[in-house]
């Protein structure tokens, strides 16, 4: 690629939803682009269909007509790959096979000059193996896009073992000028988003099949008390199961069986049923017409009597914007230390769960017990989650929901479920997140980069687990191991290292 031409010939290969994003991406920002298509007529519907898309934003004075003009003039259709020889950049977004993915960039190989750089926009191959079938692997990285790849901002930068300096630090230019987030990473499962983001996902499918709520209620707590911006039963319909299910099944192969990564059972069923998804009519909702929305089930309004005294314990500048709004009720007070954070509603104990149940921490303490759900922005969030010990009686339950609710909150009370649904969601997203880190495939700054950018997280996991505490997460992780008797919550070493003091510098994530 000619580094004085911003604009060099790119070629794509796979007019699918993502090979037609991204010759969108690559027009969009003045390319001349061929798309090419083994099925020939593929690739006609998807240039018709982008024309059509382009052009009724344009009726909706979204979009300028000469500009989108220009862009779809710039996409040509490529009657066979010989046709893509020009070309500087070379992307594949064809079937998820190896295979198919090699024999491709062998035939490439003899058709391109030297200088052509190549990139596979795989999810879940392994760009070293993807390589492997080049004469000159150094030119070959992958480049995989989110979708809908010209509105996600992240790209993944892959280095496969021979991908040379100069192909990743084209590529990144490359993915700059169009716009885009580069983040850089070593191939490896999944890479940094697919991989981090398994618990997202396995959390609440495993909650889903243990019976703690109904799917509508358990996607309430990630997105309107977690501040995540699709619940994971929502997404996955999205993303369809099945796509969803054979990612889990790559990443979980791919380790070894490791049981970080072990796929659901209920998600299989809803895979061998025909329920995808959106794209079925019927995943984990009904789609269509006819299809009521699912609503979640939060508490009653409740009735306890005058309104609680508050007091607050111990330091709580992790959690101090769920401090001050604690706080803002007359009745409250504080009272400073160096524990962890622990308020008193009346005679009531509350605080953060830390994978041990309610129940369990009521006996250690001899007090009523509720325990409190993560959240991203305990403020601006229109819903908390709860969880009550087993040895209350209904009026201390009462007395915390009524305050909370006096605070303007929907409540959610899930049965008494160690980690509750977002503080084990997070703390193994952090874990994940570390072991990325510490076996050298991306940088701190990169991970929750690519986990704010690509899944649109609310905050990095590695920013998140700082605020919060490493201990914290740790003895989230070791409650839930000692309470399953799994090594599915194992700690992972560096977060050993970080909770037992050594912090970790900071990210450069954007926050």
């Amino acid at each position: 690629m000619n580094a004085t031409s911003l604009t060099p010939p790119v070629a794509v290969i796979g007019a699918g939803t993502m090979g037609i994003g991204i010759a969108q991406v690559a027009a969009a920002a003045g390319h001349p682009v061929a798309l090419y298509d083994i099925d020939r007529p593929a690739a006609e519907r998807a240039y018709e269909t982008l024309s059509r898309r382009l052009m009724r934003r344009v009726d909706a004075g979204k979009a300028d007509r000469d500009a989108s003009e220009r862009l779809l003039a710039r996409i040509r259709i490529a009657g066979a790959l010989t046709e893509l020889a020009d070309s500087a950049l070379v992307i594949e977004a064809v079937a998820e096979k190896l295979a198919i993915k090699q024999n491709l960039f062998r035939e490439l190989e003899e058709i391109c000059p030297a200088d052509t750089l190549f990139a596979s926009n795989t999810s879940s191959l392994s760009i070293t193996a993807i390589a492997a079938a080049l004469r000159h692997p150094q030119r070959m990285a992958g480049m995989h896009f989110f979708n809908p790849a010209p509105l996600m901002q992240l790209v993944e930068i892959v280095d496969g073992l021979e991908t040379s300096a100069q192909t990743r630090e084209r590529l990144n230019r490359l993915a700059l000028q169009w716009g885009k987030r580069p983040v850089h990473c070593r191939s490896t499962p999944g890479f940094i988003v697919n991989r981090v983001a398994r618990p997202f996902y396995a959390e609440t499918l495993r909650a889903l099949e243990e019976q703690i709520a109904d799917a509508a209620t358990l996607d309430a707590v990630l997105r309107d008390a977690g501040g995540f911006a699709m619940g994971p039963l929502q997404l996955t319909d999205l993303i369809g199961q099945d796509v969803n299910f054979a990612v889990t099944q790559s990443v979980f192969h791919a380790f070894f069986n490791d049981t970080r990564f072990t796929p659901s059972l209920v998600q299989q069923e809803r895979v061998a049923a025909g329920h995808l998804g959106r794209k079925s009519g019927r995943g984990f909702y009904r789609y269509g017409d006819d299809a009521d929305a699912p609503q979640a089930s939060y508490a009653a309004a409740a009735h306890a009597g005058p309104l609680a005294r508050v007091t607050l314990h111990g330091d709580w500048s992790p959690l101090a914007d769920f401090a001050a709004l604690l706080t803002e009720n007359a009745a409250s007070v504080k009272q400073p230390g160096q524990t962890s954070p622990l308020a008193t509603i009346d005679d009531v104990t509350f605080m953060l769960t830390n994978g041990q149940s309610a129940s369990q921490v009521a006996e250690n303490t001899g007090t009523p017990v509720v325990l409190f759900d993560l959240s991203a922005d305990y403020r601006r969030a229109d819903t908390l989650v709860i969880s009550c010990a087993a040895q209350n009686n209904p009026q201390d339950n009462a007395k915390v929901i009524q305050f909370l609710q006096s605070l303007g909150k929907r409540v959610i009370t899930l049965p008494d479920y160690p980690g509750l649904l977002v503080m084990r969601t997070v703390a193994m997203l952090v874990n994940e997140a570390l072991d990325v880190v510490n076996k050298g495939i991306a940088s701190a700054a990169d991970t929750d980069n690519a986990m704010r950018f690509g899944v649109n997280y609310p905050r990095g996991p590695l920013a998140w687990g700082q605020a919060l505490g490493w201990k914290h997460i740790l003895a989230t992780l070791e409650n839930l191991q000692r309470f399953y008797q799994e090594e599915r919550y194992r700690p992972l070493p560096l977060l050993r290292r970080y909770a037992a003091g050594h912090a970790l510098p900071p990210s450069g994530a954007e926050s």
